[in-house]
């Protein structure tokens, strides 16, 4: 038996195969470092929104007092409390409950509109597609017109949040059809559904009188203002629920991106699929909007941003996206507040005058690169 001796062919073809693993090595060392930066800056950049935005106000709070303050709750005798007499109540029973329910409601909105675009293999897609916060309108201006008070305060939030689950499940259950739902199908359903709920809103608008009006007009422009610890309670475990299913379909959105019918090939049931995340789109969106009103372009402009420094991976995606999103809506709504004194700025309005222009430059940019992620 003649031993095989490695000739130079057989060295060069183990080198260059050492060559490319190191070069992987390499990339997912610095991918890995580039995450962890991002996660590092993302949480860093939100304790520091958290905090100018608790101490910014008509009643100005040093952040001595801020830091103080927390130190006391937490049983650690260290720092000045607020000096002022309404220092504690104010940070703690107003503008803290606020800042908690900005930091649900813009990651919540991230995340649908993360895991939206996932679904459709698109990133122009946002929670509103599916009728979501059209019909959270629409049964919120139920509410106002007909002065429905079955639930007390809670009514018109209740109301919203049942719209909009309602509106997403008949948009999916029009856009079904023999066992299986098109995407471009759903998308045109969702727009016509939208095109109705837009009507009925303008004939609740014509039946209700002034201050029905003006209450439907200032729900759409969205607003944090009167944000308590109760909604905070509410909303807080459905928040945490889709995000946490969202994260669990992680691994199956990067299969679906590389087609159905390959997702569909390693395992991946993409019907079933698009029905768990339609229905967490519509959770996240319900339960963000319901409180606040609508707040546009977040689930549109952060995941976006977002994936252009984590790429495609949905994991670090959604994660990254939830602290931005909540980043961002802590700081529009410290401007909302803040930029024009005794007066609070409707939230959605300043999403709208960010985002509007991002999403021009958004569709020329995916325009030259034909549709694709970017």
């Amino acid at each position: 038996m003649t031993a095989t001796v490695p000739g130079p062919a057989l060295d060069r073809a183990e080198t260059g195969a050492d060559r490319v693993a190191g070069g992987t090595a390499v990339l997912d060392r610095h991918r890995r470092r580039r995450i962890a930066l991002l996660y590092t800056g993302l949480v860093g950049a939100l304790v520091v929104a958290i905090l100018v935005a608790g101490g910014s106000g008509q009643l100005t709070i040093p952040l001595s007092e801020i830091l103080g303050s927390i130190a006391h709750r937490l049983g650690i005798d260290a720092g000045p409390m607020p000096s002022h007499p309404n220092g504690e109540y104010t940070l703690w029973n107003v503008r803290f409950s606020r800042i908690a329910m900005a930091v649900i409601v813009g990651g919540s909105l991230a995340v649908a509109g993360a895991a939206m675009q996932g679904v459709f293999g698109n990133p122009l897609a946002e929670p509103s597609v599916v009728g979501v916060s059209s019909g959270a309108a629409v049964a919120a201006g139920v509410a106002i017109v007909f002065s429905l008070r079955f639930a007390g305060d809670w009514s018109i939030p209740v109301c919203a949040f049942i719209g909009g689950l309602a509106t997403t499940l008949l948009v999916y259950a029009l856009s079904r059809s023999d066992g299986r739902t098109e995407v471009v199908t759903l998308v045109l359903t969702g727009i016509a559904v939208n095109a109705v709920a837009g009507a009925l809103l303008a004939l609740l608008m014509f039946l209700g009188d002034t201050q029905a009006r003006e209450s439907i007009v200032f729900w759409q422009l969205g607003s944090l203002n009167g944000s308590r610890w109760t909604y905070v309670v509410v909303v807080a475990p459905l928040a945490v629920a889709g995000v946490v299913i969202a994260l669990a379909c992680a691994r199956s959105l990067d299969l679906l991106a590389l087609g159905e019918r390959s997702a569909r090939h390693l395992g991946v049931n993409v019907e079933g699929l698009r029905i768990v995340l339609i229905v967490v789109v519509a959770l996240l969106t319900a339960a963000a909007v319901s409180f606040c009103g609508i707040v546009a372009f977040v689930g549109l402009i952060v995941p976006h941003l977002v994936r252009m420094v984590t790429g495609p991976g949905h994991r670090t995606l959604l994660i990254a996206s939830f602290l931005a999103g909540a980043l961002v809506l802590i700081c529009a709504d410290t401007v909302a507040r803040t930029a024009v004194a005794y007066t609070d700025l409707p939230l959605g309005m300043l999403t709208s005058l960010v985002g509007g222009p991002f999403f021009f430059w958004l569709l020329r940019r995916t325009r030259r690169t034909s549709g694709g992620w970017a």
